[in-house]
């Protein structure tokens, strides 16, 4: 089966969004990388919760994203503190953000997606666990601090 660009877009959308849990679970947990991602994998991605189905993710990006996102984590919460104010390093932001944090900045790394690109998506995640807060437009702001840092010449 051949999957269309619509598909593989709401699939890496997914993966986005999975990513983030994936690294939220593993900050309030003692499970490995690993461990996370083969939990998701096997029970996550297109499992059905309360006779809703959840969308099916694109595993090798999420992968990639959980995988870079743990083995570049230093220097994607140092990139996350200089977008952010002073009074305000990343291990005072709430938990959820900071794990989007990382997982945008795991995608900044990467040259293969435009920095637009990842803002948007991950804008659209924020949005999705904050829908009726400020929280997507902080997002929004500190992620294009961060893309413009990671990849000027994008800009």
């Amino acid at each position: 089966m051949t999957l269309s660009g619509n598909q593989k877009r709401k699939m890496r959308s997914a993966s986005r969004l999975y990513a983030v849990q994936a690294l939220f679970q593993m900050e309030h947990s003692s499970m490995t990388v690993e461990a996370v991602r083969r939990e998701f994998l096997d029970h996550r991605f297109g499992a059905i919760y309360e006779g809703d189905e959840m969308q099916e993710g694109d595993p090798d990006h999420f992968a990639r994203v959980l995988e870079d996102a743990v083995n570049y984590q230093a220097s994607i919460d140092q990139m996350t503190d200089r977008a952010l104010v002073a009074k305000w390093p990343i291990a005072r932001i709430d938990p959820t953000l900071r794990a989007l944090f990382r997982a945008a900045g795991a995608e900044f790394r990467d040259t293969g997606t435009p920095p637009k690109v990842v803002i948007v998506e991950y804008v659209d995640v924020a949005k999705a666990f904050f829908p009726d807060g400020k929280e997507p437009s902080f997002v929004n702001a500190v992620l294009d601090h961060m893309a413009r840092e990671a990849r000027p010449e994008a800009f």
